[in-house]
């Protein structure tokens, strides 16, 4: 199977420094040096669809643009990619947003893919109007996907369950194709309702050995369930002709991050109720600066100013190639990738990474339809 590719549209801001914030948290004032029109988002979807990205996630919450809105418009800038739209369901009715996303798929020619985020700070959540605790959310997010899905079969669905109600519910046209659905979470809830409902379970960039834990943690839970997932991961990415010259950005961005803002964003994720901040959060030590490479070409700096995704490859073309080789070997298919700024450093992959994987058998571009399958390749021995 060809390696698939993603990247990301930052609807709360870009610049040649770390937009920081999410969960909680505040966006970091670089956000305004590229705030996010239409028009420059269009600009990094266009390069993200040039070099070979199959789609762009686009985040949800309350620092950021609305993803509905934004990918909407900015599909009309753009050919084939795909548009991975994060929403929460406790803020929309299953039955509208079944109908949207059926809508999306019509308009775009079946571009849209969705990333179902169920909420994990509870302030956040009420400013919107939802006062239900975390597990309580994830069990309505069950409920939510059992109702989408059915509408999307063109099933009428009546449910009184212990959150959601409807009655009746029906689409005049489901979507064709039937969107994918990526799930992220860390927390046992989180898998459950992942192994009964997703498509594509989704990681934040740990390393590789508590990658594989959780991995096969979520196997054995869609096993249970009769099923079969993909798997994903989130992380940034810093990449150049040589190491010296990744780890010379790593270090700029590093020497940009001011020590009060770093102090106080990491005392705001400190209160997150999310499992998966809470572990990424332990992966630099809740804000140290020192030993930030947690596994070779792994660097958790990123983590000090944002919420969320904390990790990046940082490395050369061919070590982060490597590293991309041995997420792939414990069952990764999927890379839902970001860099500051992200309209070069989609560039920096596209033209030095993806080349290197397409040379061995691991990835063609999506717009090479006509291109005869590639044969599984033999990965080489991971370099140290």
């Amino acid at each position: 199977m060809s390696l698939t590719f993603h990247w990301f549209l930052p609807t709360n801001g870009d610049s040649r420094h770390v937009v920081g914030g999410g969960h909680g948290t505040p966006a970091t004032a670089s956000g305004r040096d590229r705030p996010p029109t239409v028009a420059y988002l269009s600009q990094i979807a266009r390069a993200a669809e040039e070099v070979g990205f199959a789609g762009a996630l686009t985040p949800t919450g309350a620092w950021c643009e609305d993803a509905w809105l934004t990918t909407a418009m900015v599909s009309r800038h753009t050919e084939r990619l795909k548009f991975l739209v994060a929403f929460r369901p406790g803020l929309i009715s299953p039955t509208l947003a079944a109908q949207m996303a059926s809508t999306f798929q019509r308009q775009t020619g079946g571009r849209l893919l969705l990333n179902v985020v169920t909420g994990g700070e509870n302030q956040e959540q009420r400013a919107f109007g939802d006062f239900l605790d975390k597990d309580s959310r994830y069990r309505r997010t069950g409920e939510f996907l059992h109702v989408v899905r059915e509408l999307w079969q063109g099933r009428a669905v009546d449910l009184d369950g212990e959150h959601l109600r409807v009655q009746g519910a029906k689409l005049s046209r489901v979507p064709d194709p039937v969107p994918e659905v990526y799930f992220g979470g860390s927390s046992p809830i989180a898998g459950e309702i992942a192994a009964r409902h997703a498509d594509v379970y989704l990681t934040w960039g740990e390393p590789p050995a508590q990658v594989a834990e959780k991995l096969d943690r979520i196997r054995s839970l869609a096993a249970a369930e009769g099923r079969t997932l993909r798997f994903g991961i989130r992380l940034h990415v810093i990449t150049r002709d040589t190491a010296e010259q990744a780890w010379a950005e790593a270090n700029r961005l590093l020497d940009g991050f001011d020590p009060e803002t770093v102090a106080s964003v990491q005392a705001g994720l400190a209160r997150s109720e999310s499992e998966g901040q809470r572990r990424m959060l332990a992966l630099h030590g809740g804000g140290s600066r020192e030993r930030l490479e947690i596994h070779p070409n792994l660097w958790a700096g990123i983590g000090l100013v944002r919420g969320g995704a904390g990790t990046a490859l940082v490395g050369s073309h061919d070590e982060v190639a490597e590293r991309i080789k041995e997420y792939q070997a414990l069952g990764i298919d999927e890379f839902i990738l970001s860099g500051y700024p992200h309209l070069e450093e989609a560039y920096w992959f596209g033209e030095g990474v993806l080349p290197r994987l397409a040379a061995q058998g691991l990835w063609r571009h999506p717009a090479d339809k006509d291109a005869a399958p590639t044969e599984p390749a033999v990965l080489a021995p991971f370099a140290s």
